[in-house]
């Protein structure tokens, strides 16, 4: 009894210093490129699950009109495209990597279609801790966080007028400029002094 009170002693006093050793020492993983640390997954996902699943707002996909789901495209397009892309977005030249990696919701394995609508709701609403998800509290409002999950919850089956404002250019061409006037010929410019 008494070896397993010392062993126990010792665990509680070792663990701890370990750990200490191992984040402050410059062991952990903390480049883009480094592997998981042990149970990182496991930890951080079983938290999310958990707090999503309690505080998640609950609305069925069938209270969402088609123009709710275009002004949801619409949103997207301006906060989300850079990060999860668009429907058959071709990515041709190397982007930063991040990590987790941001899931491409218009592919068959981002797709959330599965998601309750609450769930994108509460992750567009709150971000999600140790990934490059941001809140958007502060920068859209409830409805256009709500359309935006709606959008995505169909993902799979856009409605034409969303896939349309979707594919719309996010920067569209400056319109024609007409030509500048110049001086007439002969004219010289005018120079200015500035005062002595």
């Amino acid at each position: 009894m008494r070896n397993f009170v010392w062993g126990f002693i010792i665990g509680l006093i070792l663990i701890p210093v370990a750990a200490a050793v191992y984040f402050g020492g410059g062991f952990a993983p903390a480049a883009v490129n480094d592997p998981p640390f042990p149970l990182e997954q496991l930890v951080a996902g079983t938290a999310l699950h958990a707090k999503i699943s309690r505080n998640a707002p609950k609305r069925e996909l069938s209270s969402f009109t088609t123009p709710n789901i275009v002004d949801g495209a619409d949103v997207y397009r301006h906060h989300c495209v850079g990060c999860h892309g668009l429907p058959d977005m071709q990515r041709n030249r190397p982007e930063p990597k991040m990590y987790p990696p941001p899931p491409q919701l218009f592919t068959p394995d981002g797709y959330v279609t599965d998601d309750p609508v609450g769930v994108t709701f509460w992750k567009v609403k709150n971000g999600i801790r140790m990934t490059g998800m941001p809140s958007f509290q502060n920068v859209l409002t409830d409805q256009q966080r709500w359309d935006v999950a709606a959008l995505l919850a169909t993902a799979d089956k856009l409605p034409p007028e969303a896939l349309q404002t979707l594919k719309q250019p996010l920067f569209p061409p400056p319109p024609p400029s007409s030509a500048k006037p110049t001086a007439p010929s002969g004219a010289k410019p005018k120079v200015h002094h500035p005062a002595s």
